[in-house]
């Protein structure tokens, strides 16, 4: 395996770097642990400039009255550690995240192919065959929460289409069914404390009107890395198991939170052969880079549990998957 390799679904290899999980056992809520430093990442001289640039040129616009992007809080990235319990050998992950704000993000997303003084570009230095580890934390200035969600009355995996009118390079793609990027002013609580799942839960809230006292069967199956745009995301998978694609639908006539984030829905029956043909029928293009292996790692999930725990339901998906892929080509 390569530092960095790059998930491949349906013949088609993605932006997404699988760090951990492989669908067949989630990490419990109890060891997702998240350790928070009160403390700013610090930028080196020459790319606190960029970040000063963005900086004032935000402030120009919003001082002229044009449209402008807002600073919120967000976290940066430290470390992300994964360990296995003694006997059961479960997963066990530990996040480590540190103060950082939009405006951090902005300073190395848009800049990750301009040079720095030395001549090397923020992608050369970090990230092209780099372990992913072992990047500053300046350069992780976002962390994503992905959804997969399947209601669970009618069998349906939904896909969300980003509206255009979201910012940034994942804007008019398909993507995880819900996402939220950890912001400190939502996640971070009294005590210091973040709660991923929460964060899954208010995702699931504010862009798909699923609501607290909606029954959710909730896991959390690993974490990827987007490696074109360098973002940590981590990957769940949620059963709605009262709901239906019409219940939903009839919430979303009433209004949503977030309803503007997305522009489009696709309910596609959950079973692999269905998601895996939807996953090949749209260009490699619209998709967002770790949607893919998100959706595939939720159908393995679902196969594993069909099987009362055993891990021979990833190869049912294989399996499925070889077939998929043989009669696009015997068709074409």
């Amino acid at each position: 395996m390569t530092l960095r390799d790059r998930f491949t679904v349906v013949g088609r290899p993605t932006d997404c770097h699988v760090f951990e999980g492989d669908g067949t056992r989630p990490i419990s809520e109890e060891n997702m642990r998240v350790r928070y430093v009160p403390e700013r990442v610090r930028f080196p001289e020459d790319v606190g400039r960029w970040r000063r640039e963005i900086e004032e040129e935000q402030a120009r616009k919003e001082a002229a009255g044009e449209p402008h992007l807002w600073n919120n809080p967000r976290f940066a990235v430290e470390r992300l550690a994964i360990a296995r319990t003694d006997i059961a050998e479960d997963p066990v992950a530990t996040l480590t995240l540190r103060d950082a704000d939009y405006y951090d993000f902005l300073t190395t997303s848009v800049n990750l192919e301009r040079a720095r003084e030395d001549g090397q570009t923020l992608r050369e230095q970090y990230i092209d065959g780099r372990d992913p580890l072992g990047a500053p934390a300046f350069m992780f200035c976002s962390f994503g929460v992905n959804v997969a969600v399947e209601t669970g009355r009618d069998h349906k995996m939904l896909f969300s289409h980003r509206s255009s009118r979201v910012a940034g390079p994942n804007s008019s793609k398909w993507n995880s069914s819900a996402n939220e990027g950890l912001a400190r002013d939502h996640d971070l609580s009294a005590d210091g404390r973040v709660n991923l799942h929460a964060v899954a839960r208010r995702a699931l809230r504010e862009e798909l009107a699923v609501q607290g006292s909606d029954a959710v069967d909730l896991e959390l199956l690993g974490f990827g890395l987007d490696v074109r745009n360098n973002q940590w995301a981590a990957f769940f998978r949620a059963v709605l198991t009262d709901l239906t694609e019409e219940d939903l639908r009839a919430r979303w006539s009433r209004g949503v939170e977030d309803k503007w984030e997305h522009d489009g829905h696709a309910f596609v029956p959950a079973d692999p052969a269905s998601v895996l043909r939807f996953l090949l029928d749209e260009p490699a293009e619209r998709w967002t880079p770790c949607a893919p292996a998100l959706f595939y790692l939720a159908l393995v999930r679902a196969a594993v549990r069909a099987r009362d725990g055993s891990p021979e339901g990833r190869f049912e998906v294989e399996a499925i998957e070889r077939r998929v892929v043989q009669e696009r080509e015997d068709g074409a």
